[in-house]
């Protein structure tokens, strides 16, 4: 859930932590974007939007059982493969909205590691060149179609005029999204913080869960979206004051 809200949040104009690691949930713009995102997801999602994820919305869309999705462009896998949607070939794809700021697509990617304790390092490393090469984006888009070639692995995927005529309703679409994307600059105003859709700081693991359980409370109705944000707030303070009795002391030390 937080992948897509915390886009809207940025959109909003808000942010999780101000630049002195002060939460920011009881602010105006977080609370309007919290507010926006609950009330239209409870007014016009599916059933049981509070417990549904990637996968589950994946396949109300590409079954033909919804009307819009809002996230990550890595489904255009499953949405444009005949094998498994019913709407290939006709979805239209678009940037994520603005409102007080603009350019709100995020940047994320499920990468490829070696265990460093490897036996066989050698082996996952060609292994990995290979699944990664120009040669083997080739092989899928010949063998599996456009539509099942691994998005944002290779700029050089978006140079070429085959791919680029196959996939005409999403790969610019899909490009644009990334090279857009800017990590270090989330909000519209300053924070302390890296990331788009995610805080890339140890504690989100934990912090993101637990802000994720309120929203989701107040989707399910089972509480306010006012009280939803009031505990988060709790949460994120606890966070927030680690940081900034860190940033002390390293100023008493300096």
């Amino acid at each position: 859930m937080l992948a897509p809200l915390n886009t809207v949040i940025n959109a909003f104009g808000g942010r999780w932590f101000d630049e002195q690691w002060n939460p920011q949930f009881d602010s105006p713009e977080v609370r309007d974007a919290v507010k926006f995102y609950v009330d239209t997801v409870r007014d016009y999602g599916e059933a049981g939007a509070a417990s549904t994820g990637f996968q589950e919305c994946g396949n109300l869309l590409a079954q033909g059982q919804a009307a819009m999705w809002y996230d990550s462009t890595a489904a255009v896998s499953s949405l444009e493969s005949p094998e498994t949607s019913k709407i290939a070939g006709q979805v239209g794809y678009l940037p994520a909205p603005k409102m007080a700021k603009s350019g709100n697509g995020w940047l994320y990617t499920w990468s490829l590691g070696i265990p460093a304790k490897s036996e066989r390092a050698s082996d996952a490393w060609k292994f990995v060149s290979w699944m990664t090469s120009k040669q083997y984006i080739a092989h899928v888009a010949d063998e599996l179609g456009p539509s099942r070639v691994p998005p944002g692995s290779r700029l050089s995927t978006y140079e070429l005029p085959a791919y680029k005529e196959l996939s005409s309703t999403f790969a610019q679409q899909t490009l644009d999204s990334m090279l857009a994307a800017d990590q270090s600059k989330p909000t519209l105003k300053p924070v302390p913080y890296t990331g788009i859709q995610f805080l890339a700081i140890p504690e989100f693991q934990d912090l993101g869960t637990r802000v994720s359980q309120q929203i989701s409370a107040a989707i399910a109705g089972q509480i306010s979206v006012d009280d939803a944000l009031a505990q988060s707030q709790k949460y994120a303070e606890v966070v927030g004051k680690s940081y900034r009795e860190s940033q002390d002391r390293t100023g008493a030390a300096r």
